[in-house]
């Protein structure tokens, strides 16, 4: 994001590339994506086959926000507000002092004292090179990494709390193909000055990589860090306006097993509308780290990206209830870091237990529960579903607030769903009374007979089609055609309609030229998803609410 008090409009524009050429560039990102090699040990965060992992080897998915520090040093009570809210990352905009006020290295250790403090992940970035080519003052990634090396006592020994974002958005759409060579260069020279901190870089074109000079460079960019220790970063704006956009760009980092996160994105902004929902649900899915732009303070015509008003955690915007307590937001999918162990005088009181569910809206397939809010010394952040089956409970659902739809349920079965609430410093309550509910019968029998088959695999991913028929007398004029998953697969992406998924539950609504089947007719649907392991096909499909039989 540019200086948020005095913006210039994003000129971005949208490539337009022939399908065989989008196709030659995937099948070279595969190919070019990183062997193992001998580097230095990380002593902190570190990438493995495509992931964050802390240095314990947990799995770290970044779920945060961005705080503007460099524009506004005395709001860093911000740290402590935006943690309340559930978040376990906070990416923090400093300045090199090239364009705005420079923060020195007692400010840096200070922030990063303050993020320890509130249990938070650190993500420091000098904003100084934001549009460098294109915007006036901007400064390299050279520069940037001159800032880093100037301040690095504030930084040693915090490689298990502080990654290092070497530079925001560091070209603007004028000569983005030295993005490569800058990157390369960057890493290299911290590295060699002794930086074994997790590394993010920042996409071109003003951090939305419109012409993939990032995703087609990733794997030899990731290729020339001597610790094989760089997570990259793409920031989705107008240029991101759709889910098959958002869908195709990070499964392609995941199938190749490159590191990605979206290090900003909003609901709304001058070059376009960002697909906001798709962010959320494709992190989610394929277990990707976000940081939403900003909690407060922006200016400058983008005022509609503040979370929070002037501010006040208890005056909070449309977009920051979206972020923080919608369906994929952080009080439903933040995890607290691991290395932030409950130790003396940390936060150990559990939340007490919820009231009892109450079910209500039985379908065949799914339920929706109800229960009494729990309380908590600090603030509860979100609550688990769970089944209870014998002694063993399964979390099925998560929610920021006191209601929620389990679905992907079998029909006509009894289940046992129970609740606990969890609160900022991970800690879980007692577990609820239970309620026991029996799903409805399943529909009957439909005019429809419905083929899968997996046209092609590889390591970590699949593609398969799915052909609908009608095999009745009348034309089918617009469907939805649902399955569920099984072995935790996920679509990444789907041509022929717009697939949504809420678990294993995968649901798909008819693009325009597919809405219409004439009797004895066809579709045919196609997709790209991802699983850990080869896994069993989905076997049950319904269309417009009626089963269909196996074609």
């Amino acid at each position: 994001m540019r200086d948020t008090r005095h913006r210039l409009p994003h000129r971005h524009v949208r490539p337009h590339l022939p399908a065989a050429l989008a196709a030659l560039a995937a099948l070279l990102l595969t190919l070019l994506a990183p062997t193992a090699s001998a580097h230095a040990a990380p002593t902190g965060f570190r990438v493995e086959n495509g992931r964050l992992l802390e240095a314990s080897g947990n799995d770290f998915v970044m779920r945060g926000v961005n705080h503007a520090h460099t524009w506004y040093a005395d709001r860093l009570d911000a740290l402590d507000h935006i943690k309340a809210k559930g978040a376990n990352t906070v990416r923090v905009v400093l300045s090199s002092g090239d364009r705005w006020t420079r923060n020195d290295t007692a400010d840096v250790a200070n922030v990063v004292a303050q993020c320890k403090r509130n249990r938070l992940i650190c993500v420091l970035e000098v904003h100084d090179t934001t549009g460098y080519g294109e915007q006036s003052g901007a400064v390299t990634l050279s520069r940037a990494a001159d800032y880093w090396i100037e301040v690095r006592d504030a930084l040693v020994g915090q490689e298990d709390y502080v990654i290092v974002n070497i530079g925001n958005e560091p070209h603007g759409n004028t000569d983005h193909t030295r993005w490569t060579a800058d990157t390369k260069a960057a890493i290299q020279r911290l590295r060699a000055a002794g930086f074994d901190h997790t590394l993010m870089v920042d996409a071109p074109n003003w951090g939305q990589d419109w012409s993939f000079t990032m995703r087609d460079n990733a794997a030899s960019v990731f290729a020339a860090d001597p610790d094989a220790n760089t997570v990259f970063s793409i920031h989705m704006y107008g240029v991101f306006d759709t889910a098959a956009e958002v869908s195709d760009y990070l499964g392609r980092f995941v199938a190749a097993e490159l590191p990605i996160v979206v290090g900003e994105f909003g609901h709304d902004h001058s070059d376009g509308n960002p697909d906001e929902d798709a962010v959320l649900s494709v992190t989610r899915q394929l277990g990707i780290g976000y940081l939403g732009w900003s909690w407060s303070g922006n200016g400058g015509g983008v005022e509609y990206l503040d979370m929070v008003e002037d501010f006040d955690p208890d005056r909070m915007t449309g977009w920051g209830q979206r972020l923080f307590d919608g369906p994929d937001g952080i009080a439903a999918t933040s995890e607290e870091a691991a290395v932030y162990g409950s130790g003396p005088g940390e936060d150990t009181t559990a939340p007490t237990a919820p009231g009892a569910p109450a079910a209500s809206a039985v379908t065949s397939s799914s339920v929706t529960l109800t229960w009494g809010a729990a309380t908590d010394a600090v603030g509860v952040t979100g609550y688990d579903v769970v089944r209870v089956a014998g002694g063993t409970e399964t979390v099925v659902a998560s929610a920021a607030g006191t209601t929620v739809t389990v679905s992907g349920l079998a029909a006509d079965t009894s289940y046992t769903f129970a609740v606990r609430a969890r609160d900022a410093a991970g800690n879980r309550s007692a577990r609820s009374a239970t309620v026991a509910v029996t799903t409805a019968p399943g529909p009957a029998a439909g005019s429809c007979a419905v083929g899968y088959r997996v046209t092609g695999e590889w390591p970590g991913g699949f593609q398969a089609e799915v052909v609908v028929r009608n095999t009745g007398s009348a034309a089918v004029d617009g469907w939805t055609l649902r399955w569920t998953f099984p072995a935790g697969q996920r679509i990444t992406s789907l041509w022929g309609g717009t697939a949504t998924q809420s678990g294993a539950e995968v649901s798909v609504a008819a693009a325009p030229y597919t809405a219409t089947i004439p009797p004895s007719g066809s579709v045919s649907l196609g997709f790209t998803g991802t699983r850990s392991a080869a896994g069993a096909d989905p076997t049950t499909f319904s269309l417009n609410g009626a089963e269909c039989s196996a074609a």
